[in-house]
């Protein structure tokens, strides 16, 4: 490992709270769920979403852009079915994968794939695909790698207007020849997205946990916390 790497690897703090992360989720996931008066769960938000599990809808397209931390992202989905999307992505990073105490700028892109697994008149679930490659641009140094996240996420409407969401990402990433090896980050969280209107919505994303380094027996915090704007045409 140079000895830029080195100085990275030494300022990812451990993520001393693990336990109390898996400990408290479940109970965040079920609050979430029961804190929502059943009245406005009969409201499907505007039938469609980006974040939360509701598809995008068979033939149409949602542009979105999304800023904060780790950074820049802007994506483009398309309604293949009334189930599954895809799509891609594009993001310009300050945070390394999330990593609260690796800030390097970087560039990212991925293919995003949704798929909706089941959905009631309250509540709807899916799973999340997006496999890429990042590059990483560290003082003095390059870092290449490749990423395979996926996730499963549930979405509630709260009236016509809103819909939240909760979930787990695993974005699974793993370094070429740096000696950082896979890192397993395992972030759980919630988000919420505002229609203005039928066509256009703004969001906002939060997910949080530890990422783990099996080679270094370590983990470190990570996050992400994104707001933005999705646009359906």
């Amino acid at each position: 490992m140079t000895l830029q790497l080195r100085a990275a690897r030494a300022a990812w703090r451990p993520f001393t709270e693990r336990n109390r992360v898996k400990r408290f989720i479940p109970g965040f996931l079920l609050a979430v769920l029961l804190a929502i008066p059943a009245p406005a769960l009969a409201q499907r938000g505007q039938g469609w979403s980006v974040l939360a599990a509701d598809t995008v809808g068979a033939g149409r397209n949602v542009f979105t852009g999304q800023i904060g931390y780790p950074g820049l992202t802007l994506g483009l989905l398309h309604g293949g079915s009334d189930r599954v999307d895809i799509g891609g992505k594009f993001s310009f990073n300050w945070g390394r994968e999330g990593l609260v105490d690796a800030t390097d700028e970087g560039l990212k892109l991925q293919l995003w794939l949704r798929i909706m697994l089941a959905k009631t008149s309250n509540v709807s679930f899916a799973l999340t695909f997006q496999p890429g490659t990042f590059v990483y641009f560290p003082r003095n140094n390059t870092a290449f790698g490749m990423v395979f996240p996926v996730g499963f996420v549930v979405g509630i409407p709260v009236g016509s207007a809103l819909t939240l969401n909760a979930g787990i990402d695993i974005p699974f990433n793993v370094y070429i020849g740096e000696g950082i090896g896979p890192v397993i980050p395992i972030l759980f969280g919630g988000g919420l997205e505002y229609f203005v209107s039928n066509q256009f919505n703004v969001n906002f994303n939060l997910r949080m946990g530890p990422s783990i380094f099996p080679r270094f027996d370590d983990s470190a915090f990570t996050m992400e916390a994104l707001a933005g704007v999705a646009y359906r045409f």
